[in-house]
């Protein structure tokens, strides 16, 4: 390194947001760093509106990815669509891979199995699974949707409680809202996909959708449920990190992979996943989008943070990277 600011550089450019934080006293760049973040670390829920030195631009993205904080906040963010959030996941899983962050990574792909099946919905729906908006047909006369306690139900009790509990959320407040997100919501995407396409007793839950479309519904949500019964997803059940476990190796990740496009291309829908489309987990791209039933493509928002954040800092001269004590 020439420099204090070509190692600064090299963080950013390493999506190293953290790193990059603690070696800078510069207000802006350490807001940006936060910002990249909390994106990267999936824990991005309430920050956008306060990220006031972030582009304008930059947060609008960042808030197409986030849950809305009460019934009824403005934009409806990820519960308008899951497609950016799975844009950004996936750009989360290529840059914890790049830089062999296999743990955080495992646990991207856990989220993004729990709530695959919303992202099925949403061709259906109109929206993601926006309690504010749900169909009358989940509640109507003969459906045991969010019926606790029915036996003919093939819910758990989780999910029965996950779902009664989504049909009235909407007028709870905002504490109340941001608990559901917090512990049922991705419930109530696996009690769909299973009334969908795994009922054995059915009712009438699902009979707003037609039966043409329930057809394809019901196999994309199959191939959803199948998913988060993978190898490659059941690797963060074998590596608890802080329980005694070991992290899985890239090698591990990758023949996990390989094992569970193997199990999904039962049918056309799971058979992207054979896809070679350039990603580090080749097919999973082609995966997503094959169960959304609309494109699902890799986002940049973290790399677009990366690359205001090298404008910073080359634009700084002695600002953003000379005033720094540390080095």
């Amino acid at each position: 390194m020439d420099s204090v600011q070509d190692l600064l550089v090299a963080l950013a450019r390493r999506h190293a947001f953290a790193d990059l934080e603690a070696l800078t006293d510069d207000p802006e760049v350490a807001a940006v760093c936060e910002f990249g973040h909390r994106l990267l670390s999936l824990d991005a829920e309430d920050f956008a509106a306060e990220a006031r030195r972030v582009p304008p631009a930059l947060r609008r993205r960042a808030r197409a990815c986030t849950m809305p904080q009460t019934p009824r906040e403005q934009p409806r963010g990820a519960l308008e669509s899951l497609r950016p959030a799975y844009g950004l996941l996936l750009e989360v899983i290529a840059i914890r891979w790049e830089r062999r962050e296999l743990s955080p990574m495992v646990a991207a792909l856990h989220i993004a199995s729990e709530y695959l099946p919303m992202l099925a919905f949403e061709s259906v729906l109109g929206h993601a699974g926006d309690p504010v908006r749900w169909p009358a047909g989940l509640s109507s006369p003969g459906s045991r949707f969010g019926v606790i306690g029915d036996r003919e139900c093939d819910h758990t009790k989780s999910e029965q409680s996950a779902a009664n509990r989504t049909l009235r959320v909407a007028v709870e407040p905002a504490e109340g809202w941001r608990a559901y997100f917090d512990r049922q919501h991705s419930q109530v995407a696996g009690a769909l996909a299973t009334c969908v396409s795994d009922c054995r007793s059915p009712c009438t839950a699902m009979d707003w959708v037609a039966p043409g479309p329930r057809e394809d519904l019901a196999l994309r949500s199959r191939v959803a449920l199948a998913f988060a019964e993978t190898p490659l997803v059941r690797l963060r059940h074998a590596a608890p990190v802080g329980h005694g476990f070991g992290v899985p190796s890239p090698e591990e990740v990758l023949e996990a992979w390989e094992r569970s496009r193997v199990l999904l291309a039962k049918n056309e829908v799971g058979g992207a996943a054979g896809r070679e489309d350039g990603f580090p987990l080749p097919g999973l791209p082609s995966l997503f989008s094959a169960v959304a039933a609309a494109p699902v493509t890799v986002s940049t928002l973290l790399e677009d943070i990366t690359v205001h954040l090298v404008g910073l800092l080359r634009s700084g001269g002695d600002g953003a990277s000379g005033r720094t004590g540390v080095l």
